[in-house]
């Protein structure tokens, strides 16, 4: 007897579906004929020397010092430095004021030095007065030495005010006395002087002494 073959029995469309895709998955996870190892592993070499190159950052981000601690340690340098500026200002403070000191002390040396000289040649001229002798030569060294004298005073800036016969000024003279004068032209003005007054430059540093006609 002939056996007849059974129809097969198709199998649902959401099946073939399924199993299409499956295959279709299965096609994508194999690996492509020809494909080089050494470049499917390139891209993780490449990570790992990525990694070798940031180690030190990575280093220096571990030592880092919390903010907390940051901020004490700035604040003991800033400390340390205000310590020492003060110490500094202090000693330059001290130096300073001794400076002064010793200028103002010894400031009239040079003009001392100066004068020096001249209390000499008084003192030779005292002893001269002493030994018998010609008046006149004692005239002529007391000269030598007002002369000597007045020089000195000319290079340092000290100069004569010129009063006699001047009219009276309050910036320049002070007024001793008053006397009545014939003259009319000598009414207001200075007609003796009883002492010199001085410039330092074109300070007034002592007045003039002087009687004043009226």
């Amino acid at each position: 007897m002939i056996k007849k073959k059974m129809p097969e029995k198709e199998e649902p469309a959401e099946k073939k579906e399924s199993k299409t895709a499956a295959g279709k998955e299965d096609n994508s996870t194999k690996e492509p004929a020809g494909t080089n190892t050494e470049e499917a592993l390139s891209p993780a070499v490449a990570g790992d020397q990525e990694t070798e190159a940031q180690a030190s950052e990575r280093a220096a981000a571990d030592k880092v010092v919390p903010a907390g601690e940051t901020v004490e340690v700035k604040l003991a340098e800033m400390q340390d430095k205000y310590i020492r500026l003060s110490a500094e200002f202090y000693n330059y403070r001290k130096r300073t004021l001794r400076e002064k000191m010793e200028l103002s002390k010894y400031a009239s040396e040079c003009l001392l030095l100066q004068i020096l000289p001249i209390m000499d040649d008084f003192e030779r001229a005292i002893a001269h007065m002493e030994t018998p002798g010609d008046g006149k030569a004692v005239k002529e060294g007391i000269d030598l030495i007002y002369v000597k004298f007045t020089e000195f005073l000319r290079q340092n800036g000290v100069s004569e005010i010129e009063s006699l016969n001047s009219p009276f000024n309050l910036d320049l003279h002070d007024a001793v006395a008053k006397i009545p004068v014939q003259e009319e032209e000598k009414k207001g003005k200075v007609v003796e002087v009883t002492q010199k007054g001085y410039y330092l430059q074109d300070k007034v540093i002592r007045h003039s002494k002087v009687v004043v006609g009226e």
